[in-house]
């Protein structure tokens, strides 16, 4: 096997910790909007906000393209987020129903 050189380790390890440090920000978002997922259930308001994501997306899409990422990326992984995100919100809302 060819020996890996020191700074391709050392980038697969900065890969490694960024990987991480997103999955842990993941988790934390998913907390907070399975809080926010329980308070809209309990005051009857609807699972999903498509105004509220309407704004979210062009907030990070500029942000985005500020920090030189492709909007186009960023709005695709804002919107697959925000789909699960209004999933569970829909969850919640049925097993309070019940």
């Amino acid at each position: 096997m060819t020996e890996i050189p020191a700074e391709l380790a050392a980038l697969r390890a900065s890969i490694d910790n960024l990987d991480q440090a997103l999955i842990c920000l993941l988790a934390e978002r998913f907390k907070i909007t399975q809080r926010v997922g329980h308070l809209k259930a309990t005051t009857g308001l609807p699972p999903a906000d498509p105004a509220r994501e309407k704004e979210q997306i062009a907030r990070l899409r500029r942000l985005a393209d500020e920090a030189g990422l492709d909007p186009e990326f960023a709005e695709k992984l804002l919107t697959f987020i925000v789909t699960e995100v209004v999933r569970h919100h829909e969850q919640i809302a049925r097993e309070q129903e019940g």
